[in-house]
């Protein structure tokens, strides 16, 4: 059987990592947490349950998950939010995977709850995750602030049954908070990439993308709570765009 080590990175989380470590208990064979210096009760929850706690500082989402990859004892990592917890079955699905260990990499869904109600549909599910693999055969990448982990070519996946737990947010005025947040990261990310905000990008992406998921990804089915994501991840890119422009205008990337 493999040794597992599971990730996770940390910032004013004491309302989430419990839970996360929680789920990885029994499953995880360590749990290392990197955090980028928290003023809230992160440290000392993790102190509960015996997790390695290593401060570092924050250069961004890429950057901090790569560093916090090498700080695991074992290179079979299971890299988990702080905000996402494994189900009952995704936990059963690993601690085979552990015994049998046939791929570099394993995939699974994550479902999204959103103020109290699990989204099945809005663009949000399945929403497949590479988030259990060898690590020395990958790496993170993307652009800040949406990163994703990409094997080396060649690299064998498979999917697992089981859901990752996302608790996105607690209420709507937290959601928006989070969409400023990441739009403004985003825009940083764009302009640094030299890439530019057209009129068509600032009016039709947002538009197309709500139509895509409240129509074509059936939003709908979600409810009050799906409008409200749909039309939220349009305004994200509307935003993340002006952003973009403002920026570049003012020569600001900071």
């Amino acid at each position: 059987m493999i040794q597992l080590s599971a990730v996770v990175i940390t910032f004013n989380e004491e309302k989430n990592i419990e839970r996360c470590i929680l789920s990885l208990q029994g499953v995880a064979d360590e749990i290392v947490v990197v955090d980028s210096y928290s003023n809230d009760r992160t440290e000392a929850i993790c102190a509960q349950y015996g997790v390695r706690f290593i401060q570092h500082p924050f250069a961004g989402h890429i950057q901090q998950k790569n560093w916090a990859i090498t700080q695991a004892s074992s290179p079979y990592v299971l890299s988990l939010d702080a905000d996402e917890a494994l189900s009952e079955e995704l936990r059963q699905s690993i601690l085979a995977v552990k015994k049998n260990w046939t791929a570099q990499g394993y995939t699974f869904n994550r479902l999204n709850n959103y103020c109290g109600q699990w989204i099945h549909h809005s663009g949000w599910y399945p929403d497949r995750k590479l988030r259990l693999w060898d690590s020395r055969l990958g790496q993170w990448a993307g652009a800040n602030p949406h990163d994703r982990y990409e094997m080396q070519a060649g690299a064998t996946t498979q999917h697992l049954k089981g859901d990752l737990l996302h608790y996105t947010a607690n209420s709507v005025k937290e959601h928006f908070d989070m969409l400023y947040k990441y739009a403004d990261i985003g825009a940083k990310e764009l302009v640094r990439q030299g890439k530019g905000s057209s009129w068509i990008k600032l009016w039709v992406n947002p538009w197309f993308k709500f139509f895509k998921m409240y129509i074509l990804k059936r939003g709908y089915k979600d409810g009050l709570y799906g409008l409200i994501i749909c039309s939220s991840t349009a305004w994200f890119t509307f935003w993340k765009y002006v952003l973009v422009r403002y920026y570049r205008r003012e020569g600001k990337e900071e």
